[in-house]
C-alpha cells in the first residue's frame, strides 16, 4: 500500500491522545486501518504544560496505531485546542485600481492579507481568517465574488486568534516524536465535519464538543462557519466536582460519572445507593445515584450556560441567524446520560448527538463511530483532503508546463493557471504549518 495515500489524525487531548490511520476507500469514504489511544499527562486544558510527558503520550499513540494498522506513521495531521483559542469579526475592504477588470484570486488574496495585518495582543497570531460574505461596491450577500465586476471590494472576516507558543509547544512535541507535521487544524472544524452533514451546515448549527480540559463551540449557517470558541471547562470538572462532593479518589469518580452518572436529578430515587470500596482497611462509602446527578447537574449546567452565551454572542436569536438545525452534541463528554434533554431544557433548541459515522466506512468498529473519536475522524478526513487538494495543484502544474510547451496559444494555459492557485488559497494554515515547522527547523 503506499503510504502517501494514507492519513494520520493527532488528537492531543487533555485526558487522551489519539493517533488514528486512514484512507479513502473506493467509495469515497474514510476506512480507518489502525487507531492508538494513550493517556494524555501532560497537557492542561487543551495546553501543552509538560513537553516530555506529552511526547512520551504521543509516541505510546502511535506505537499502538502503527502495530494495528501494520505501518510506519511518518507524517500527521494535528488539532489544535485550549483556551488560548478566541476568534472576532472583523470586516476590511481593497480599492482596485482599475474596476473594468473582473475581480480575480489575486484580489482576494490581497484582502485576506490585509487581515492577516490585524495588530493583535502579544504573542498572539492569527491562526484562521475565514470569508463570510462579500460586497462589492455597496452590493451585498455576495458568496463568490470571483469574475464579477467592482472597484471597491469589502468583506466580513471570521478570524480565529491563539497564542503562538503554545502552537510551537504541540509542533515541537510532534517533532520530537520522530514526526513530520503535515498540517494543523482548528479542533472545533474537524469535529464539525466528522459529524455534521452539509444540510445541517446550511441550515444553521451549533457544535458543542465536551472534550476532558475544554469543551469547544462551532456556529455554522449557510453553509459557512460563523462563529468558533473555546470554554476552559470540559468532563474533567465534573469529575473533579465529584471528587470533592463525595470524598473519593479520582479513579473511582470518573468511574462513578460514567456508570452511574446523570445530568438530571429527576431520574433517580432516593433509596438509589451505590457503595465504594475505602482506602485501604477503611469502610466502604456509600453514595446515594440523587446526590451524585445534582453535583454533576450543577456543574454540567455552568457549561452549557457558558455555551449557550457563545451561541447568542452570534445573534442566534436574529431571525436571519437563526439555527434550524439545533445543536449537535459531541466528544467523551456528551455520553453523560441525559445530557441531551438537560441542553434541550436550557437552551430550547434540538439536540443530537453527533457520530462521527456519516463518512466511515461502512464496516467500521463500532467503537471508532464513537463521539469520543470525532476529532481524530475529522482530523483524518481533512489530511486525506489536503493530499487530495496537493495531487490536484501537481496534476495542474503538469498539465500548465505541458500547454506552455505544447501551444504558442495560451488560452487552455490560462484557464489551468488561473485554477491553480484557487486550490492553494483554501487554507491559511497550511502557511501557518510550513511558518511552524521553519521555526523548529530553525530552533534546531
Amino acid at each position: 500500500m503506499e503510504n502517501n495515500k494514507i492519513s494520520v489524525g493527532l488528537d492531543i487531548g487533555t485526558t487522551k491522545i489519539v493517533a488514528m490511520i486512514g484512507r479513502k476507500n473506493e467509495y469515497g469514504k474514510a476506512e480507518i486501518l489502525g487507531i492508538g489511544k494513550s493517556k494524555s499527562l501532560g497537557v492542561h486544558r487543551g495546553v501543552v504544560n509538560n513537553i516530555t510527558q506529552t511526547i512520551q503520550s504521543i509516541q505510546q499513540a502511535v506505537q499502538e496505531a502503527e502495530a494495528e494498522a501494520g505501518l510506519k506513521i511518518e507524517e500527521v495531521t494535528v488539532g489544535i485546542a485550549g483556551q488560548h483559542i478566541r476568534s472576532l469579526q472583523h470586516s476590511d475592504y481593497i480599492t482596485r485600481a482599475n474596476s473594468e477588470v473582473v475581480i480575480d484570486e489575486e484580489d482576494i488574496d490581497r484582502l485576506i492579507n490585509q487581515v492577516h495585518k490585524l495588530v493583535m495582543l502579544p504573542g498572539e497570531e492569527i491562526i484562521h481568517v475565514l470569508p463570510q460574505e462579500y460586497k462589492i461596491d455597496g452590493q451585498a450577500e455576495i458568496k463568490e465574488p470571483i469574475g464579477m465586476y467592482g472597484g471597491r471590494l469589502e468583506a466580513n472576516f471570521h478570524v480565529v486568534v491563539g497564542q503562538v507558543s503554545s502552537i510551537r509547544n504541540i509542533g515541537r512535541c510532534v517533532k520530537s516524536s520522530g514526526l513530520e507535521l503535515e498540517g494543523i487544524t482548528l479542533e472545533p472544524l474537524a469535529s464539525a465535519n466528522a459529524v455534521l452533514s452539509q444540510e445541517e451546515k446550511e441550515a444553521g448549527v451549533a457544535l458543542i464538543d465536551i472534550g476532558g480540559g475544554t469543551t469547544d463551540l462551532a456556529v455554522f449557517k449557510d453553509g459557512i462557519i460563523r462563529h468558533t470558541a473555546v470554554i476552559p471547562f470540559g468532563g474533567n470538572v465534573v469529575t473533579e466536582d465529584i471528587k470533592e462532593g463525595c470524598s473519593i479518589i479520582e479513579k473511582q469518580a470518573e468511574l462513578l460519572k460514567i456508570k452511574f452518572g446523570s445530568a438530571w436529578p429527576g431520574e433517580n430515587k432516593d433509596n438509589e445507593i451505590v457503595s465504594i470500596p475505602g482506602l485501604r482497611g477503611r469502610e466502604p462509602k456509600e453514595i446515594t445515584l440523587k446526590n451524585l446527578s445534582k453535583i454533576i447537574h450543577a456543574r454540567v449546567v455552568e457549561i452549557i450556560e457558558q455555551v449557550y452565551v457563545e451561541i447568542k454572542n452570534y445573534g442566534h436569536e436574529e431571525q436571519k441567524k437563526k439555527l434550524i438545525a439545533g445543536i449537535v452534541l459531541t466528544g467523551g463528554g456528551s455520553q453523560l446520560k441525559h445530557l441531551k434533554q438537560l441542553v434541550e431544557y436550557i437552551t430550547g433548541m434540538d439536540t443530537r448527538i453527533g457520530y462521527p459515522n456519516e463518512h466511515l466506512a461502512g464496516d467500521s468498529d463500532d467503537d471508532i463511530a464513537s463521539p469520543l473519536y470525532a476529532t481524530a475522524v475529522g482530523l483524518v478526513m481533512d489530511g486525506l483532503k489536503r493530499q487530495e487538494r496537493k495531487r490536484i495543484e501537481k496534476e495542474v502544474e503538469e498539465m500548465s508546463s505541458i500547454a506552455v510547451e505544447v501551444s504558442e496559444e495560451n488560452i487552455e494555459e490560462e484557464e489551468e493557471i488561473i485554477e491553480a492557485p484557487k486550490k492553494e488559497r483554501k487554507s491559511f494554515l497550511d502557511k501557518l504549518t510550513e511558518r511552524v515547522k521553519d521555526f523548529l527547523d530553525n530552533a534546531e
